[in-house]
C-alpha cells in the first residue's frame, strides 16, 4: 500500500515537471538585442517611379510596418528610433516576357524596386543603403487592371520580407 502511494507521488511529480518544461523556437528570423534596441522608426516610402499605380505606396507602407509589428517587439516611433528605415519606391514597370508564335505577347512581367536606407543607432556597422526588387508574371489574356492589386501585394510581401531579413535577421 505504501509503495503504491510512493509510485503515485513520483508519477505526479514527473508529470508536473514534464508539463512545466517548455521549449520556445522563433522562426521569424529576428535577432534583435532588445536590451539595446527598443524602438524603430519606419518612414513612409513615396513613389519616385515614372510609372505609378496610386494604391501601391499605401499597400507597401502598411505591409512594411505590419511585418515589424508582427515579428518583433520593437515599438514603432515617429522619430529618434533606435533603428530607422526610410527610402522610396524607385521603379514600377511592366514588360513583355513571352511571345506567341503569332508575335503577340503571351505573358507580361511586373517589376517593383525599392531603395532602402537603414540606420542602426545601436550598431552603425550594420547601416546600409540598398535596393530590393520583386517581380510577378501574368498572362496577357488577363488585363493588368484585373490582376494588379494581387500582383502588387505579392511583390510587396516579397520585398518587405527581404527588408526584414536584411535589417533584423541574420540570414
Amino acid at each position: 500500500m505504501r509503495i503504491n502511494h510512493i509510485k503515485t507521488a513520483l508519477l505526479t511529480v514527473m508529470m508536473l515537471l514534464l508539463v512545466s518544461c517548455s521549449v520556445s523556437y522563433k522562426f521569424n528570423g529576428a535577432s534583435i538585442d532588445y536590451t539595446k534596441t527598443k524602438t524603430i522608426q519606419i518612414a513612409d516610402f513615396p513613389i519616385r517611379s515614372s510609372y505609378v499605380w496610386a494604391p501601391m505606396a499605401s499597400i507597401f507602407n502598411n505591409q512594411l510596418k505590419d511585418v515589424f509589428a508582427n515579428h518583433t517587439r520593437l515599438i514603432q516611433v515617429k522619430r529618434n528610433g533606435d533603428m530607422k528605415i526610410e527610402g522610396e519606391i524607385t521603379q514600377y514597370s511592366q514588360r513583355n516576357k513571352a511571345v506567341t508564335a503569332e508575335g503577340t505577347s503571351a505573358q507580361a512581367e511586373l517589376s517593383m524596386t525599392v531603395n532602402v536606407r537603414f540606420t542602426n543607432n545601436a550598431n552603425h556597422s550594420e547601416d546600409f543603403e540598398k535596393q530590393f526588387t520583386a517581380t510577378s508574371t501574368f498572362e496577357t489574356t488577363q488585363s493588368l487592371n484585373s490582376v494588379q492589386e494581387e500582383l502588387v501585394t505579392q511583390m510587396v510581401e516579397d520585398i518587405t520580407d527581404q527588408i526584414f531579413n536584411a535589417t533584423v535577421a541574420n540570414w
